[in-house]
């Protein structure tokens, strides 16, 4: 409960009061695992009954996809997602993001297929102009 007060008033700006207090269906759509991990006072059993309350009361809070696994079997499983066609925007942000504060500076070539993909079919990389072709005599 300790945990869900600070992030109430964090979330929400809600100050919630001393003794009994059911945290408001608002902080509950707020609540994101990075949230979690980040407070104060919050282990993994305080996460786990954290997130099977959200759940019991209708709201999911989702896990990172590479949870506790290494950076080559984040990678390899990643790859394998994106040879099914079975990835999210989500899950490939999550994984860079996860390279980043790892620093590292090998990344694979069917990561770098699927990013290049999500990007381009996002609009978020300009497209180069196609160069013309030669005249027809």
């Amino acid at each position: 409960m300790n945990v869900l007060k600070e992030l109430a008033v964090r979330l929400t700006g809600e100050t919630p009061p001393k003794g009994t207090w059911t945290p408001a269906v608002g902080l509950l759509e707020k609540l994101t695992f990075q949230c979690l991990v980040t407070a104060r006072n919050c282990g993994p059993q305080t996460i786990d009954e954290i997130i099977s309350w959200a759940a019991s009361n209708g709201v999911t809070v989702q896990p990172p996809f590479h949870s506790g696994k290494s950076l080559s079997a984040m990678w390899q499983d990643l790859a394998v997602r994106f040879s099914d066609g079975d990835f999210s925007q989500t899950e490939l942000v999550q994984a860079l993001e996860k390279s980043v504060r790892r620093r590292n500076t090998r990344i694979p070539v069917a990561f770098q297929e699927a990013l290049l993909r999500v990007l381009s079919a996002s609009s978020a990389l300009p497209t180069a102009p196609r160069p013309e072709a030669p005249p027809a005599k």
